[in-house]
C-alpha cells in the first residue's frame, strides 16, 4: 500500500473537453498505457480548479496551502486502471511546480494566475486567468446552482472520474500514483466563455485546439482529496 503524499481540496472543477485524433496523443502515452476511449473517440481537457488547505506529509505550508491549478491532460489506462496523463500543468507558486516535477516527473511550470468563484443562491460563475510571456489566456463558466450526481454510464462521469494519474520517469519507465476522492456532484453548465492562445500555452503542435469546440463542458463541485506516493515501473 501507498502512503498519502499530499492532501487537499480540489473545488470548482471546470473541464472543457475535446475530441481529438487519437494520433495525436498515442506519442505522449507513458509506457505500458494505451488510450482510454471513449465510444472509440480520443479526447483531452483542460482544467482549472482550486487547490485549496493543501498539506505536504500532513504539514501545512505557509503561503502554499491555496492557489489555482490549470492543467491540460487526456485519457489512459493500463488494464482496467483508468486514468490520466498530463501534456503540461500550471500553478502560480515555483516552488510547487519544481517539487511535483522533482517527485513525479509531472510537466509542471509556474506562471501569473488567479482565479475566482462568485456564488448566489441560483447560479455560480468560475473564473480562471493564466498569463503567459506573451499571451493572457481566461475562461468563464456559468452554471446552475443546483448540484446533481451524474450516473456512472454518463459521458460527465467517465471525464471526471479517474483514480489513476499516469507518467513517465527521467528513465523511461511508467509512474504510476493513486488520487482518491468520493464521486463528484457537478452543476448544470448554462454558458461558457474561453479565450485561449493554445499554442503560447502548450506548443504550436496542439494550436489546432483553436478551430475545435468543446464536445463537453462540466463544472464538478470537488471535494477533499488524497495523492499517494508514486510507484515507478511495472
Amino acid at each position: 500500500m501507498t502512503h498519502k503524499f499530499l492532501t487537499a481540496e480540489w473545488r470548482h472543477l471546470c473541464l472543457f473537453t475535446y475530441e481529438v485524433p487519437p494520433e495525436r496523443l498515442q506519442d505522449w502515452c507513458p509506457p505500458g498505457t494505451e488510450l482510454d476511449l471513449l465510444d472509440g473517440r480520443a479526447h483531452l481537457s483542460l482544467v482549472a480548479f482550486d487547490f485549496l488547505n493543501t498539506r505536504v506529509g500532513g504539514v501545512a505550508w505557509p503561503g502554499f496551502r491555496s492557489f489555482p491549478e490549470i492543467n491540460l491532460r487526456f485519457y489512459v489506462r493500463t488494464g482496467e486502471k483508468r486514468g490520466v496523463s498530463f501534456i503540461r500543468e500550471y500553478v502560480p507558486q515555483r516552488l510547487v511546480a519544481w517539487v511535483a516535477r522533482r517527485l513525479y516527473n509531472e510537466p509542471y511550470l509556474d506562471a501569473p494566475m488567479e482565479s475566482s468563484v462568485v456564488s448566489a443562491s441560483d447560479a455560480m460563475i468560475v473564473e480562471h486567468q493564466l498569463r503567459t510571456a506573451t499571451a493572457a489566456n481566461s475562461l468563464r463558466v456559468t452554471a446552475s446552482a443546483s448540484a446533481f450526481r451524474p450516473e456512472d454510464n454518463s459521458t460527465e462521469h467517465h471525464f471526471k472520474e479517474h483514480q489513476w494519474g499516469f507518467g513517465k520517469s527521467r528513465d523511461g519507465q511508467l509512474v504510476t500514483y493513486e488520487v482518491r476522492h468520493p464521486v463528484w456532484d457537478i452543476y448544470p453548465v448554462t454558458s461558457f466563455e474561453l479565450d485561449w492562445d493554445w499554442s503560447d500555452a502548450y506548443g504550436p503542435e496542439w494550436s489546432f485546439l483553436s478551430d475545435l469546440s468543446p464536445v463537453s463542458v462540466i463544472l464538478a463541485a470537488g471535494s477533499d482529496i488524497s495523492v499517494h506516493r508514486p510507484k515507478i515501473g511495472t
